[in-house]
């Protein structure tokens, strides 16, 4: 169930614009071709209605490349029942991210407006997921509570698991790896075509959490991965139903 929002909400970012979006003239010409005069229509995410993780971004896509990131970044209010502040990026020429400094407050409702276009989400309890690599262990708290310790195995030298906070991108019951889409051909030495359960994808390069039987000897123990973080099938199905998109990865 969705909360209501506080009595005070705090506008996070950015300048105060009308609520339909930027006027025609030169801000809109600067977002868009200069022959329309006008603001491209954007695509929001999260969508509306969703509810997240706590390191979800948000993504805002122009429907043509900006020419001045300025003036879109102006175009974008967000705005929060907790307060947070956070930076944007520019993946593309038509893609801005806006992500929070450190992480949302956990059953935070947002708001986001960007050129005239509008959609709500809910960022829902705080799961954090911490990989220690040196430890060999995949630690899952929810709400400051550890409800879960798994033994793991992380990327081999080599071949290590970066380092960072990834969010959970998209999720796959059965997932075909397949070391060539990584640039290792099947063929050689290090090559792999391995049908995984319980794909858990934290990076757009290739990075899952997911089930590994082949390695469950090593988890706990040693780092014998190609990069993803392998669990044992059982404790990748855990983590696979009790994560969302937007559940923050921690690689340490």
């Amino acid at each position: 169930m969705r909360k209501p929002f506080a009595r005070l909400v705090f506008v996070l970012i950015l300048a105060a614009i009308p609520a339909v979006g930027l006027s025609a003239g030169a801000q809109a010409g600067a977002l868009g071709p200069p022959s329309t005069g006008r603001v491209p229509a954007p695509t929001i995410s999260p969508p509306d209605g969703a509810v997240v993780g706590v390191a979800m971004p948000i993504t805002v896509t122009f429907g043509a490349p900006v020419t001045s990131r300025a003036a879109a970044e102006s175009s974008i209010t967000i705005t929060a029942s907790k307060p947070v502040t956070g930076t944007f990026t520019w993946p593309t020429d038509r893609e801005v991210q806006w992500t929070p400094n450190g992480f949302w407050p956990a059953y935070t409702d947002v708001t986001v407006q960007a050129a005239g276009y509008r959609t709500e989400f809910e960022v829902g309890r705080s799961l954090v997921a911490v990989a220690d690599v040196s430890n060999h262990q995949f630690t899952v708290s929810i709400d400051d509570v550890v409800v879960q310790v798994f033994p793991a195995s992380m990327g081999k030298p080599g071949f290590e698991t970066p380092y960072g906070t990834f969010p959970v991108l998209e999720k796959f019951r059965n997932l075909i790896m397949d070391s060539s889409t990584i640039g290792i051909p099947v063929n050689s030495p290090e090559g792999y075509r391995l049908n995984t359960d319980y794909a858990v994808r934290i990076t757009w390069g290739g990075v899952f959490v997911h089930g590994a039987p082949w390695s469950v000897d090593s988890q706990g123990y040693a780092n014998v991965s190609h990069g993803c973080i392998n669990l044992s099938t059982s404790n990748a199905g855990w983590f696979y139903n009790n994560s969302t998109i937007g559940d923050p990865v921690v690689v340490t």
